[in-house]
């Protein structure tokens, strides 16, 4: 194992004391770092304190059983490798832990080179898989393209906000929905700042247990607790020099919040179970979806905090402020997922594309990547079209029933100008009546016979809408579903 790495951390899972010992003793006489547990409920609150490189699991324990661990750690990390151990080997139980998501399985009694070479491909295989989605969320599947793409008013200021502030050395809180880019604007700071040949280092505040972001964010020292065998530098230390992205940071728990406070105001942190203070070299920026003003307000998060974070505000739009950006950012998601899978260019049907700037996206930028890439694998005939989107996303069919009753409604027009028997063009009054009736009709459809809600449609005063009806002849109640 090379001498400039970490050693890589394994976690025995098994409950015969001796043969944990033993387990331990081999790996780490061959450079492994090497935590046990007898165990299944001692393994996975070790789980949620501190991350593994691979696992080594009992298929029987006193306390539970092992594949029922290994479904819990898998839900927990997808990518750890996870090697089944059993005294009571069989094709059956080895070929359901393979469908379960272990990486392999050994048979007691097993020779030392099977394990090691075992842990040594298991180890290689997670490592590219990391690497890859780290070198994904880094650059994009497609580096030129990860960028804040949009010619609306709304992305152009934030773009030319994060240039005027990249250079410093300021906090940044960047605040808006879910998907609209919050972590690609922080990336986009780091690369137009000095730290930009620094790392950037993205930690999700959400994603992790309490004791494990505290942990992994300023790492802890040999003892600190169960299973902490050796020193550990936390992504404070790891950042150095660069850039740190704190996502999601109004779900920190208040002793993260405490810590994050004293390295914004003094640049300093303590490793958990450690006395004396280091020095931290990073520039924070964070991000939340979250109302924090309303927040501090309830006592959910320190108001120092938020206070230190704030310095230099970036609210990102969402993508119902800028829908003259979704043509733009469809073609962009339709581009790369054709250079992903290998297929030619691909087009959007016009129809498709009036659907996309039509719906409401509460999923933001990120929603609609994901539909675009999905519709290009459905695409026939190198064409994106209605019935491709609305099976990924039935919700648009609601867009689509709009958009025919607006067409429908727009060719009504000519016929009231027209006399139902002779054809002949019909005074301007009685086809002015003919259009108020059609379009008083049109909205109270819309609103299911809501009075209220039809008027605020029409931007009428309620009264003057409810005198319309009268004079009309309309019953609102006819539009009343049942």
């Amino acid at each position: 194992m090379s001498e400039d790495k970490l050693p890589a951390h394994v976690l025995v899972v098994d409950d015969e004391e001796d043969l944990c010992e033993l387990l331990a003793m081999r790996l780490e006489h061959h450079g492994y770092a090497v935590t046990t547990e007898t165990s299944m409920r001692g393994a996975f609150e070790l789980l949620t304190r501190e991350l593994f490189d691979v696992v080594v699991l009992d298929l029987r324990l006193e306390d539970g059983d092992g594949m029922e661990l290994l479904d819990r750690m898998r839900e927990q990390d997808p990518d750890l490798p996870i090697v089944m151990l059993t005294a009571h080997g069989s094709i059956e139980a080895a070929v359901e832990a393979m469908q379960r998501g272990a990486y392999g399985f050994l048979t007691k009694p097993f020779h030392d080179h099977e394990l090691l070479q075992k842990l040594e491909h298991a180890l290689e295989g997670s490592q590219l898989r990391r690497e890859l989605a780290s070198f994904r969320r880094m650059v994009g599947d497609a580096s030129s393209d990860q960028r804040l793409t949009g010619v609306s008013a709304a992305i152009a200021e934030v773009r030319e906000l994060l240039t005027r502030i990249a250079p410093s050395e300021a906090t940044v809180l960047i605040t808006g929905e879910s998907g609209t880019g919050k972590e690609l604007a922080a990336r986009t700071i780091h690369a137009l700042s000095p730290r930009r040949d620094g790392p950037f280092v993205a930690v999700n505040c959400a994603a992790l247990p309490a004791a494990l972001l505290e942990s992994e964010l300023f790492g802890y020292v040999r003892g600190a607790f169960t299973g902490a065998d050796r020193d550990k530098d936390g992504l404070l230390t790891v950042a150095g020099g660069g850039t740190v992205f704190l996502d999601e940071i109004g779900d920190a728990p208040a002793p993260v919040q405490a810590k994050l406070l004293r390295v914004l105001q003094e640049r300093r942190f303590t490793r958990l179970g450690a006395v004396q203070e280091l020095g931290c070299d990073v520039r924070v920026v964070a991000a939340t979806n979250r109302d924090l003003r309303q927040d501090v307000a309830s006592g959910r998060f320190r108001e120092d905090l938020f206070y230190r974070l704030h310095v230099v505000p970036v609210r990102m739009p969402s993508l119902r402020e800028r829908p003259e950006d979704i043509a733009t950012l469809a073609d962009l998601f339709l581009r790369r997922a054709a250079q992903q899978t290998g297929l030619p260019r691909l087009q959007l049907h016009a129809g498709a594309a009036r659907l996309l700037h039509d719906y409401a996206w509460p999923g933001n930028v990120r929603e609609l990547a994901n539909l675009m890439t999905g519709a290009a694998l459905l695409a026939r005939d190198g064409r994106v079209g209605i019935d491709e989107m609305v099976s990924l996303l039935p919700a648009l069919a609601q867009a689509q029933r709009r958009d025919e009753e607006h067409l429908a409604v727009s060719t009504l027009a000519p016929a009231q100008f027209m006399g139902v028997e002779t054809g002949d063009l019909v005074p301007m009054r009685q086809a002015r009546d003919n259009f108020d009736r059609a379009y008083l009709r049109e909205a109270l459809r819309r609103a299911q016979g809501n009075v209220s809600a039809a008027a605020r449609l029409a931007e009428r005063n309620r009264t003057d809408f409810h005198d319309l009806l009268r004079r009309h002849g309309i019953d609102a109640n006819d539009f009343r579903e049942g």
